[in-house]
């Protein structure tokens, strides 16, 4: 990462991997058109130059930059005033606290690090998002993709969801693009096959006996007879023009995913980058259209999952280290509606930090599979230091900073308790990790 202090904050963020190309996502600025570069000019406030060469290139990304460019393969070590400043410029005041304390406590020289923080406290925050790179384009763009109407497969898993996929179902009847299969994998019990006779769709009906959310994906994927494969949930509502904005992003941008924004009912606010182009550092199975080839090329998802959660979050990953590229498509759009029974929280676990029971794993086993899978087991334990202690408040409470301070200062309380959890899941993860990935070939 360009900067070092992101370390404590971004641990196991997608951008923080070279790909298996050995090139960064970050581009060299001399590489980059000039209207972009114009859009992002040089901060004198650093006190380096490579410094304010690595913030120009972090702000394009965040902007929406999305042109494969000359990249930093090797990333130079920065003084710290300048991490400080980074870190101002773009996180909320607390977590520089945070990063202060943790440097303090990791025998960082005291002096230094305090002495760099006061310098940087006049650096006020920047929200790159408000004025994000432009795609004039795109609006009138006429692609040959939608023109050749390929077959798109829609893979919907289910499981005691019937009133909701109703309405699911209802809203593909009005997409405006209109060659495409649903596969919908029903593991509900009792399995009502009649239900699917009321709508005029060309569904593909699987029953699987098997409560299994993972299994159930790529199953259909296997089963899809298109070269274009939209994961949808069964508990989203979507606009008619959500199959043919997926396509149109792919096509614009010659990219491989289009990742659909998911706007929930609850927990987390909707993040700024949800209003424009960018590239993805996440992948919602909930709303995210891949090309087939991808699946060849990487393999279906990690059954290492199931029943549990981030399958798809482990498979975006796969798919940013192969060099495929995702882009967050703010047109494609869906209301995830998180609804209280069916579906995750009737088959494992819904939430990836919050066990159903205070002696349970703390996260779940199979977060920490991931981030020690890719990241290593540094970058996994500062990661568990800054999610864990907010996951002791409750989800619908995720969007508030107050209730996530809270957290933390009641981590602190319950710490033999929590500490236990986070061993027990660190523990099962290993046994993830000991028996390997179960990845199927497609």
């Amino acid at each position: 990462m360009l900067f070092r202090f992101l370390k404590y904050l971004q641990p196991t963020s997608y951008f923080m991997l070279k790909r298996e190309n050995g090139k960064s996502i970050f581009p060299r600025i001399e590489a980059v058109d000039r209207a972009s570069a114009l859009k992002v000019p040089e901060d004198s406030r650093y006190t380096s130059a490579l410094a304010r060469e690595y913030d120009r290139s972090w702000r394009l990304i965040l902007k929406g930059y999305t042109i494969e460019s000359d990249s930093y393969e090797h990333i130079e070590k920065l003084p710290v005033v300048d991490e400080y400043r980074f870190l101002r410029k773009n996180f909320n005041s607390a977590w520089i606290w945070y990063v202060l304390c943790l440097r303090i406590f990791s025998f960082k020289n005291p002096f230094r690090e305090i002495s760099a923080f006061a310098k940087a406290r006049s650096v006020k925050r920047v929200n790159e998002h408000k004025e994000p790179i432009e795609y004039p384009g795109y609006s009138e763009f006429l692609g040959p993709l939608i023109k050749q109407r390929p077959l798109v497969s829609i893979i919907i898993p289910t499981l005691n969801r019937y009133p909701y996929l109703k309405d699911v179902l209802e809203d593909l009847e009005k997409q405006d693009y209109t060659n495409f299969e649903v596969i919908v994998v029903d593991q509900s019990e009792p399995f009502k096959k009649e239900f699917y006779d009321q709508f005029d769709l060309d569904i593909l009906l699987i029953h699987q006996e098997e409560k299994a959310l993972w299994l159930a994906r790529n199953t259909a994927i296997i089963k899809s007879r298109g070269e274009y494969i939209l994961m949808f949930d069964d508990d989203s509502r979507v606009d008619p023009a959500w199959i043919s904005q997926h396509l149109k992003t792919l096509d614009f941008f010659d990219a491989a995913i289009s990742s659909g924004v998911s706007i929930s009912t609850q927990g987390a606010k909707v993040p700024d980058s949800y209003a424009h182009f960018c590239l993805s550092q996440q992948l919602d199975t909930g709303n995210a259209m891949i090309k087939k080839s991808v699946f060849k090329s990487i393999g279906l998802y990690d059954r290492q999952f199931e029943k549990q959660r981030m399958g798809d979050g482990e498979f975006g990953l796969r798919a940013y280290l192969a060099d495929f590229k995702n882009i967050s498509n703010p047109f494609a759009k869906r209301l995830h509606l998180k609804v209280g029974s069916g579906g995750l929280r009737q088959m494992g676990s819904w939430d990836g930090f919050r066990p159903k029971k205070w002696l349970d794993p703390r996260p779940i086993p199979s977060v920490v599979y991931l981030f020690r899978k890719y990241h290593g087991n540094s970058a996994s334990r500062w990661a568990l230091l800054k999610t864990v202690p907010g996951s002791i408040i409750p989800y619908r409470y995720k969007s508030s900073s107050k209730m996530m301070f809270i957290g933390g200062i009641i981590s602190i309380i319950l710490l033999p308790i929590v500490f236990l959890q986070v061993m027990k899941s660190w523990k099962l993860a290993s046994k993830k990790l000991a028996e390997g990935e179960l990845i199927e070939k497609l």
